[in-house]
């Protein structure tokens, strides 16, 4: 792989930037910006589902500080790779806007409540009818697979190129070099294997309905079936963040307190040592004291900071150190397990595992969600079934009325596809229709029109 390739700026539709003083990628990030999409994280969950707490993090803020630290990240790695004469001036410039844009966007095709609904969706179509349907229906494994093993990483590249509407099919049109970045996994669902030793091979990356794309993308950035090299650096901004924030939320929430957490934190593993050495620098040069009313989530935000300033440094050194491997695709784990901070990100794990993620009301809500999207799956996969694939909705019928339900867009595209794409069944898109709607739920939207549906309300 070489990096003028890798920084491919072109569209998959052309386009025009007449006095636009921005780069290709700089513009990537504005469009995501703007997008639906993005503005629907505001309304799923992190954590915490259906949170209202103002200060818990929410999906939007947590992309919004993968973004952020993404792009320092991206920084420190470009003026590194600068000093090497591996790129040439304004190129750092062009891989700070991907990195900021990839850790902007890399949740963006998470179904409601999280990670529950993306198990919550596999569980629909591992029903023995709904599974029968698949191998009936369907022509390939990898088309089977692609539900069995749904995968919201997958469903976010469908996102950005096909599902959000800009100016045609091409979804926010982004460049080759930010889809190329964004694509975390690069198997198909058929080849996915969560034993696999290669880190990019555990989840699928794309569905069978992208498969020309994902060609698209390899060839125009060089990188075949190899991870692109900014991937490495928006997947450790990811890790860092949630880890750490993760904890700090857990605080904020008062499922743990700031004591519980430094009495699991192992002042004899360097990393951790560094962490905690930072936190009590930040609050020695900003206060004499810390209000006792207070104390929890100072502390928590404090070394929150810490935290995340000694992972990345971490996770930038063996980025150098494994850069050789990055760039020509043999290289198959992640920068933070590599990294001299492991064993902080393993501490940050443990305690969100044993202390955050499990509490009552979170299970709870997780639950109901599973039960939310189930439901909800039963009712548009009828309405599904009904759409026609050219010509006007009938909605007098059940299925009518539930087709009538999803959204235009979504139904538009559906009967495009079927259209464009005779070699994929017309029950592949039929399914897709489904999960795209299901997807593009927010939390609360899901809910209450579960309600609504349901119970009458």
């Amino acid at each position: 792989m070489n990096w003028q390739q890798l920084l491919n700026s072109d569209r998959r539709r052309p386009t025009t930037s007449t006095g636009d003083h921005r780069s290709q990628f700089e513009r990537d990030f504005g469009r995501c910006v703007f997008s639906t999409p993005v503005k629907r994280l505001q309304d799923k969950a992190q954590v915490f589902p259906l949170e209202t707490h103002d200060a818990i993090r929410t999906r939007l803020t947590h992309s919004l500080e993968v973004s952020s630290v993404a792009r320092g990240l991206a920084i420190q790695t470009s003026k590194w790779l600068l000093d090497k004469k591996e790129i040439s001036v304004d190129m750092d410039r062009s891989i700070e806007a991907i990195a900021a844009t990839c850790g902007l966007i890399h949740d963006l095709g998470n179904p409601p409540f999280g990670h529950s609904g993306e198990d919550a969706i596999r569980a629909w179509f591992k029903r023995k009818k709904n599974q029968k349907l698949l191998q009936k229906e369907l022509k390939t494994e990898q088309q089977i697979q692609d539900f069995l093993n749904f995968e919201g990483n997958a469903q976010s590249l469908r996102l950005v190129t096909t599902l959000q509407v800009l100016a045609d099919r091409s979804g926010l049109n982004l460049t080759f070099g930010t889809l190329s970045a964004m694509c975390k996994y690069v198997a198909s669902s058929d080849e996915a294997d969560e034993e696999s030793t290669n880190r990019a091979f555990k989840k699928p990356g794309y569905f069978a309905s992208e498969n020309e794309i994902i060609e698209q993308i390899r060839s125009a950035t060089g990188t075949g079936p190899a991870r692109h090299p900014i991937c490495f650096l928006v997947e450790a901004a990811d890790d860092i963040v949630y880890l750490a924030c993760d904890v700090e939320d857990g605080v904020k929430k008062g499922v743990i307190s700031w004591a519980s957490v430094e009495e699991s934190l192992d002042r004899g593993i360097d990393s951790v040592n560094k962490a905690l050495i930072a936190a009590e620098n930040i609050l020695k040069a900003g206060r004499s004291d810390v209000p006792k009313d207070l104390a929890d989530d100072i502390h928590a935000a404090a070394f929150r900071t810490g935290a995340i300033s000694v992972m990345v440094d971490a996770a930038f050194q063996v980025f150098t150190k494994q850069y050789d491997k990055i760039m020509d695709g043999t290289y198959e784990g992640d920068l933070l397990t590599e990294s001299a901070a492991a064993d902080l990100a393993k501490s940050l794990r443990d305690i969100g595992r044993t202390h955050v993620y499990p509490t009552r009301s979170t299970l709870t809500l997780e639950l109901m969600g599973r039960k939310v999207i189930g439901d909800l799956m039963d009712v548009f996969w009828e309405g599904a079934r009904a759409m026609p694939t050219e010509g006007l909705l009938k909605t007098k019928t059940f299925p009518g009325k539930a087709a009538a339900l999803i959204s235009a867009n979504y139904r538009k595209i559906f009967q495009e596809f079927v259209a464009d794409k005779p070699s994929l069944p017309a029950t592949y898109h039929r399914i897709q229709l489904m999960t795209d709607y299901i997807c593009g739920m927010t939390d609360s939207f899901a809910k209450t029109l579960h309600a609504e549906l349901f119970n009458g309300r």
